[in-house]
């Protein structure tokens, strides 16, 4: 299993954009789930998506973020808890 999970919605504008930061920060492999149909991610994430979610340690980056933050966020392992307002 890839440690990292970017969930998102279809045709999710901001979607993308976190798609293209993923690619500007030269993200590792990541796996995409939709939660659209899935009622339990869609309790649990709804319109905060995207959110970039460490598989292995439970934390969540949530948008928005930028290529630093992004960097930032691997770099310390996703170990901090990055969430928005936090």
């Amino acid at each position: 299993m890839t440690p990292l999970v970017l969930f998102q919605r279809d045709d999710c504008h901001l979607c993308d954009l976190a798609l293209e930061v993923l690619a500007q920060a030269r993200t590792p492999e990541f796996d995409s789930v939709f939660i659209d149909g899935d009622e339990a991610l869609e309790a649990r994430y709804g319109t905060r998506v995207p959110v970039l979610c460490d598989a292995a340690t439970g934390n969540e980056l949530e948008w928005p973020f930028d290529a630093e933050q992004l960097r930032a966020w691997l770099a310390a392992g996703s170990r901090s808890d990055a969430r928005s307002g936090a």
